[in-house]
């Protein structure tokens, strides 16, 4: 099991281990996957990284408030849409940020599944700069638009 705890003065970053699913059907590896904390500045962000199972209550309270989270909306390598949908309503994140939206059509359907209940703002770049002062009132989806590397 992969535990992770490093302190940065500025920034702890931390880990809750999930499950992943094996690539040829044998079924879930045992803490394949890790949710990444990042505690910086009065913010805490979560990298929700190839999520394949709905966390258990015990990895809810492991993860605990998660100002920002990201999440991958691809719909196919990581879990179903709805699924994913419903890991993002328990974590009542102030922002959301969709990534590995392989296709504009998973995207389009993550934004459909939760647009009653999170304002979606498409934020027209590659980067967002937040601070615990400036945080939505309203849960929010910032859409990102892919950027190529240099």
């Amino acid at each position: 099991r992969a535990e992770h705890r490093l302190d940065l003065d500025a920034m702890l970053v931390r880990n809750v281990t999930t499950d992943t699913r094996g690539p040829f059907g044998e079924g879930a590896r045992r803490d394949g996957n890790s949710i990444f904390i990042f505690e910086a500045a009065g913010l805490c962000i979560g990298h929700l990284g190839h999520l394949h199972q709905i966390p258990s209550d015990e990895q809810y309270a492991a993860i605990g408030r998660l100002d920002v989270v990201m999440v991958p909306v691809d719909g196919g390598y990581t879990m179903r849409l709805s699924d994913m949908a419903g890991v993002v309503r328990r974590l009542r994140s102030s922002v959301v940020i969709p990534m590995h939206w392989f296709s504009q059509d998973s995207l389009d359907r993550f934004l459909a599944e939760m647009s009653a209940e999170f304002t979606v703002v498409e934020t027209g770049g590659a980067q967002i700069a937040l601070s615990r002062d400036d945080l939505p009132s309203e849960p929010t989806i910032m859409v990102l638009e892919p950027a190529y590397l240099d």
